[in-house]
């Protein structure tokens, strides 16, 4: 509850967030955390680890045709082009879907104002519908194309 107490608590609990780089394994990652809590914690404790969630890291090639299309779309729809940022992500279903062979492609139509998975995240109205504009428009462009069809 609330207030300051003068007692020592019986449990205490920690969450831990994780961000894998490219080459780690969660797996091993979640099998080394556990190792070392359970290494460092002093002998008189019960500690115990729970993985809640996770994956792979997963990195996108930005160099794939069809990255061309989406930075054609952003500029014929909002009048600028795409920023290629490398940025972290535990996107569970990104693995799966590069080992398909189709492009994986990640992209924001937020600004960075919108302050993205922190506290009062944002996206205004007008940044969403220019990114249904957006996909809409790099949808018709790789139908055109042929980019990211695989041959029979």
């Amino acid at each position: 509850g609330e207030g300051a107490k003068t007692v020592i608590p019986a449990e205490a609990t920690a969450k831990v967030s994780l961000r894998l780089v490219p080459d780690q394994k969660l797996k091993v990652v979640e099998r080394q955390l556990a190792a070392a809590v359970q290494r460092l914690a002093p002998k008189y404790v019960q500690a115990s680890v729970k993985f809640l969630h996770g994956a792979d890291p997963a990195t996108v090639q930005v160099t794939h045709p069809a990255f061309k299309l989406l930075d054609q779309a952003f500029r014929e729809v909002v009048g600028r082009g795409t920023v290629p940022a490398r940025a972290g992500g535990s996107i569970p279903v990104v693995p799966a879907l590069g080992k398909g062979g189709a492009p994986v492609i990640l992209t924001g139509i937020g600004l960075p104002d919108d302050r993205l998975h922190a506290p009062n995240e944002k996206l205004d109205l007008k940044q969403l519908w220019d990114g249904i504009r957006v996909f809409g428009r790099f949808y018709e462009l790789l139908g055109g194309t042929g980019v990211g069809r695989r041959s029979a």
